[in-house]
């Protein structure tokens, strides 16, 4: 079934990612039970796919790492160096 509704782009996204875990994952992995398989899954979905994997919009990042520089940075500006707009006269 559609993972989207009419209109949007969920579809293609969903696609994508379905795709990349059964080759990653689901294809290269044979499991005893189902309670195995799952666990795997969700060790993938979560601990791999989502933190550490590399990105190319992150700067050849993964997002945890991201993220730490993110929060670094923000943290070596303290409140005096934010500009404030100025105002601009009556409208």
């Amino acid at each position: 079934p559609s993972m989207g509704s009419v209109g949007d782009s969920y579809d293609a996204l969903m696609e994508n990612f379905w795709s990349t875990l059964k080759i990653e994952l689901v294809y290269r992995t044979s499991w005893r039970t189902r309670d195995e398989a799952e666990n795997a899954i969700f060790t993938y979905i979560d601990g791999w796919y989502n933190t550490r994997r590399i990105q190319k919009d992150l700067g050849w990042r993964s997002p945890d790492e991201y993220e730490t520089a993110w929060h670094s940075d923000q943290t070596q500006h303290d409140e005096a160096t934010i500009v404030q707009p100025e105002p601009t006269g009556a409208r």
